[in-house]
């Protein structure tokens, strides 16, 4: 068939894997080319974990083959082509030069520099370039800069609460399903070994995915992260697969367990999905509508069904809109003044530190750790030792398969280190060892005595504790949720602060750091 002269050059990222993006609604596969690339600069600017880029690279294949049995054409470049530029720029200048198309077409990008490149791209190429609003998320950017607007406060809860009244999603009429907004006061359960936790859907691979897990052993071997095994769903077939399979057997039990942690336990209830979701595989508003229905059917339980809610259409959207509306400057937040290198058990999971260690592992060979690891533990860890919220924030971007700097910047410098002053979190989610005691059973199998304050046997994160409740006293005492922590710490003894301070400082002081990453490519 022959083909009329192309109009426009469509280019689609590796996280938007979907085929009603604003973009290709917005083209013509009968005179439109879609352009998709994989590129060294967008694999390796952060150190990512082998296991993202096989996603993504193997994902992106599948998708340009689902485009193509749409009626697409598409441009595909692999990493391995000796055409390949090696990036978005200099793959779109060549997709030009070969096939002169009259405008470029884009949807928003997840991250900043991504955009500022796209934003260059008229006076580089001396074309138009439309670039639309990214039409998957509920929330506009746009709307949520308008939500924002006056308020003294940014907070989630009353953003939420939007979101519920604009999708209509566990309402009845102008009141929430059962009164309450927020039912998270159910949801802080510890959990007990179960012979019936689930497991995630896992999926075989096929012939493309064979080939990419080849391709990132060869040329990613340096990166963070275990290859094998990969299980991960790359088609959208198989992405809702895994979901459906999460509604039937782990939804129900969820909302309670969520901020759980098991030793040799990885997934617990959670779904895993949110790797899916965030490359384009899934659609949120679809996902909510199948967790309401199955509440409504009686087969899961309120909590259960508005906690996970409350994660996709509340905070989800919510910390994408903090990222666009304090983008770029947001990034250099370090309201602390916390400057201490990575230390190098992040990357190796030699610690003593059994809730480290099995965090640390478990993200090595998974590229998945639920969000209770990351907060309360990792997240937790770096915030008492003072760990710089930029290097943390590059750790994360880089170890876990959900991880686009959209949700995980605002996640890093805002909720989990305080680094924004405030402005996402109500408090510095700083804890001790009694926080995951309570919540896990690292605790008994550690090296460490959970209920020891000082001493070469105590928690570190005890002494590391009250060691930031001091630091900080003068930034934190007008905090409400943080000034009773405060008043107690001004009651001890000077030589219980003393022996905290050189406790602290003594663990501290036995780091060794990684200054050097990411040139590393540890």
């Amino acid at each position: 068939m022959t083909r009329v002269a192309m109009r426009n050059l469509v280019l689609v990222l590796g996280d938007q894997l979907t085929p009603t993006l604003a973009s290709l609604a917005a083209c013509d596969p009968a005179r439109d080319l879609v352009l998709m690339c994989e590129v060294a600069e967008e694999a390796t600017y952060a150190q990512h974990h082998k296991k993202k880029i096989i996603l993504l690279f193997s994902a992106m294949r599948h998708f340009a083959e689902e485009l193509r049995g749409l009626g697409w054409q598409v441009a595909y470049t692999r990493l391995n082509d000796s055409v390949n530029a090696g990036s978005f720029s200099g793959e779109v200048a060549r997709a030009i030069s070969e096939h002169k198309p009259k405008r470029i077409v884009v949807t928003e990008p997840g991250e900043w520099r991504v955009l500022e490149a796209m934003r260059s791209w008229p006076a580089k190429f001396q074309l138009p370039v439309d670039i639309l609003a990214d039409t998957r998320f509920i929330n506009p950017i746009a709307g949520f800069a308008a939500w924002a607007e006056g308020r003294k406060q940014l907070r989630m809860e009353y953003f939420y609460r939007d979101m519920r009244r604009k999708t209509g999603l566990l309402m009845e009429g102008d009141a929430p399903t059962g009164g309450l907004w927020n039912l998270d006061h159910d949801n802080r359960k510890p959990a007990k070994a179960d012979l019936f936790i689930p497991e995630p859907a896992h999926f075989q691979q096929d012939a493309i995915t064979r080939e990419v897990v080849a391709l990132v052993k060869n040329r990613f071997a340096g990166h963070f992260g275990d290859a094998d095994p990969f299980w991960f769903a790359v088609t959208r077939a198989d992405a809702e697969a895994a979901f459906d399979h999460f509604i039937e057997t782990g939804l129900a039990k969820f909302g309670d367990y969520q901020d759980a942690m098991l030793t040799g336990e990885r997934f617990l209830y959670h779904s895993i999905v949110s790797l899916y979701l965030n490359c384009g595989l899934l659609d949120p508003l679809t996902m909510c509508r199948k967790v309401e229905a199955a509440f409504r059917a009686g087969r899961v339980p309120l909590n259960a069904a508005e906690g996970y809610i409350r994660q996709v259409i509340g905070w989800r959207e919510y910390v994408r809109g903090i990222y666009w509306l304090k983008m770029p400057d947001y990034a250099a937040s370090n309201a602390l003044n916390h400057t201490r290198p990575l230390p190098d058990f992040y990357w190796t999971g030699e610690t003593k530190m059994a809730c480290v260690r099995a965090a640390v592992t478990q993200t090595k060979e998974e590229a998945y750790a639920h969000h209770i690891q990351r907060l309360m533990v990792t997240g937790n860890f770096a915030l008492l030792a003072g760990i710089s919220p930029q290097a943390l924030h590059e750790w994360y971007l880089a170890v876990y398969a959900d991880a686009y700097e959209w949700v995980e910047l605002p996640n890093t410098i805002g909720m989990s280190q305080f680094a924004d002053g405030g402005l996402l979190a109500s408090k510095p989610y700083a804890a001790s060892g009694a926080y995951i005691n309570r919540m896990s059973d690292y605790c008994a199998g550690c090296a460490y005595d959970v209920k020891a304050r000082t001493g070469p046997k105590a928690c570190p994160f005890n002494a590391l504790y009250w060691d930031f409740i001091s630091r900080h006293a003068p930034t934190i005492r007008g905090n409400p949720r943080m000034a009773q922590m405060v008043r107690t710490y001004e009651k001890f003894a000077d030589d219980e602060k003393a022996r905290i301070q050189d406790s602290a400082a003594t663990f501290l002081a036995s780091l060794k750091l990684s200054p050097e990453w990411p040139s590393t490519g540890k």
